[in-house]
């Protein structure tokens, strides 16, 4: 790390040298509404950001690294050319090269006299509380893409930012810092002071020393809700398309329509969907997710579709001394409408609570119970071959339940858009009643019925069929961030170079739109990665998880080949295709 020294070309104006607009508080004194970020010594070439990941009712830091970070200027790179001497070709391309020489030279010298400078917009963040992690997303998208500017933080001389690195680490809260920090009023100065390194290293230990980079932290909270956190991930990397692009899909959808007929494994999910949406997966898609021996796990589809099933589903559960278990089932044939299987199950281990107003499950309608789970395991591992394809409503949750993992599904709260968009996921009961008319679920307190909403995601995937893979859709698109920071140019005309950089293999997740990724083991190697890519690329994001691991917030999961030493991150470039939204639960 640098010293804190001046640097008056890299440095912003001072406070006085900003235009103020002056306020009056409730104690009869005055503040500036625009609040600068001081900055000191240089060492990077590089605007670094720090986000966190908190449950839903707690706020995170989000800090601003800057005074040990240059905001180097761009060079145009002048042009060489092959010259001949002796002929008029050789003087044509001396005289040309000069020129865009002097041209570059002239561009650096503009550049070095307009650094670029930060001010916090006081008044904005009192009013927001905390930011979002939309919010950081739209910052990274006007410093480095086609975004507008945000309304809590000026950028000025945004075009002389040259590379933008964002790290998310989950686990900063207050407590990490010597000394804590102390959030303010919402009332006053929103502004959290991040204190230096301890002076005695020995009594009072950092717990994560390069967080004394930073000057201020904001505080900022994941996306969700009271009773679940969505992914910070997915609320980071996926935002609403531009309105061009938005018309673009429009006409695609439609010429696509008209010229594809839907068919049913176009609306199986992908890989990549079922990740997203937390689906078990068997261990031929994936070896970092190892099922123990209690799961039934459907061998890999060799592709011959002949006497293949559509099998509708539904599970009820309720919360036992060993957790969620199984209580009633019901399959449906999609086909022929008959009802295969329909039990009540008997759990395992004492209930604690029969969730009836969702389950509809009394202690009454389990007197005289015998099947077991072990009878459902049973029945099932001759019901659902290879072939099957599973539909559901939120489908990860039965599937979980009953124990069972499967490569072949279909979830109507994925096939069908929440009005809002991704990763809102819209309810069974709401999709019935816009879509096909009719009421379902009406029987209050006295909870669902299993048959009725598998009967139900029938009639919404033969209304799909019926009426085209964009029925059911609302015009809300969302895209990978890296996709269209990729349509964006640099100020030197070059198209926007993205690298991700994170535990397991990102080339084939958030980061399938990057032009670079690298896998990591450990945070040594996320660090690593991280400064192999930035002299080459102008945006790097990188997350950091051993603190979080520490915390008990995460757990690593195993790797492919257990037991193998670890290996040198290797930057990969990745093309796989668009990766969706994640869950949200209805």
């Amino acid at each position: 790390m640098s010293k804190r020294s001046v640097n008056a070309r890299s440095s912003p104006p001072s406070p006085d040298q900003l235009p103020k607009r002056q306020k009056t508080t409730a104690n009869g004194t005055s503040s500036s509404d625009i609040s600068l970020i001081p900055t000191h010594g240089v060492d990077t070439d590089t605007l670094s950001l720090l986000g966190t990941q908190l449950p839903a009712n707690h706020s995170s830091m989000f800090g601003q690294s800057l005074h040990d970070t240059r905001i180097e200027p761009l060079r145009s790179e002048s042009f060489i050319g092959s010259v001949q001497v002796g002929s008029e070709q050789s003087e044509g391309w001396s005289r040309f090269e000069k020129r865009k020489k002097k041209k570059a030279k002239k561009e650096d010298r503009k550049f070095a006299n307009q650094p670029p400078s930060f001010a916090f917009n006081v008044q904005e963040l009192v009013k927001l509380c905390m930011i979002s992690i939309s919010d950081v997303r739209e910052l990274a998208l006007h410093i480095t893409g086609d975004a507008g500017p945000v309304s809590w933080l000026r950028v000025t001389n945004r075009a002389s930012i040259k590379r933008l690195v964002v790290m998310l680490v989950p686990g900063i809260t207050p407590e990490v810092f010597t000394p804590p920090l102390r959030p303010q009023p919402n009332t006053s100065n929103p502004l959290l002071h991040i204190p230096a390194l301890s002076t005695n290293p020995v009594l009072h230990p950092p717990k994560i020393p390069f967080l004394s980079t930073f000057l201020h932290a904001v505080p900022t909270k994941a996306p969700g809700d009271a009773q679940k956190m969505h992914s910070v991930l997915q609320g980071f990397f996926m935002g609403p398309v531009t309105g061009e692009e938005k018309k673009r899909r429009i006409l695609d959808r439609i010429q696509g329509e008209k010229e594809s007929s839907l068919s049913v494994e176009s609306l199986l999910l992908t890989r990549e969907q079922l990740i997203e949406n937390e689906y078990p997966l068997p261990t031929w898609m994936s070896e970092a997710n190892q099922l123990d021996d209690s799961w039934l796990q459907i061998p890999k589809h060799d592709g011959d579709m002949s006497g293949f099933q559509i099998l509708a589903l539904d599970c009820e559960m309720c919360i036992t001394t060993a957790g969620r278990e199984l209580t009633h089932i019901c399959i449906v044939d999609y086909k022929t409408g008959d009802k295969l299987y329909d039990q009540l199950v008997l759990p395992s281990a004492p209930i604690v609570d029969y969730l009836t107003r969702f389950s509809g499950i009394t202690a009454a309608s389990l007197k005289g119970v015998t099947t077991t789970f072990a009878d459902v395991h049973n029945f099932l591992s001759t019901l659902v071959k290879p072939s099957t394809i599973l539909l559901g409503h939120s489908l990860e949750s039965d599937l979980r339940a009953m124990r069972l993992a499967h490569g072949r599904c279909i979830d109507t709260s994925i096939i069908y858009h929440h009005p809002r968009g991704r990763p809102l996921k819209p309810g069974l009961k709401w999709l019935m009643k816009k879509w096909a008319g009719k009421d379902i679920q009406t029987r209050g307190e006295g909870g669902h019925d299993p048959e009725e909403d598998a009967r139900a995601c029938i009639d919404l995937l033969k209304l799909k069929f019926k009426n085209g893979l964009g029925f059911g859709h609302f015009m809300v698109d969302v895209e990978n961030i890296l996709e269209r920071m990729g349509r964006s140019n640099t100020v030197n005309g070059k198209q926007v170079r993205t690298g991700v950089v994170d535990y397991g293999t990102p080339a084939t997740w958030l980061g399938s739109k990057a032009t670079s990724t690298v896998a990591c083991a450990n945070d040594d190697d996320v660090v690593k990665g991280i400064q192999d890519m930035i002299g080459s690329h102008q945006f790097v994001f990188g997350r950091m998880l051993e603190l979080s691991e520490g915390m008990g917030w995460t757990t690593k999961k195993a790797a492919p080949n257990t037991g193998s030493p670890a290996t040198t991150p290797v930057i990969e470039s990745a093309e796989p295709p668009t990766v969706e939204s994640p869950s949200q639960d209805d």
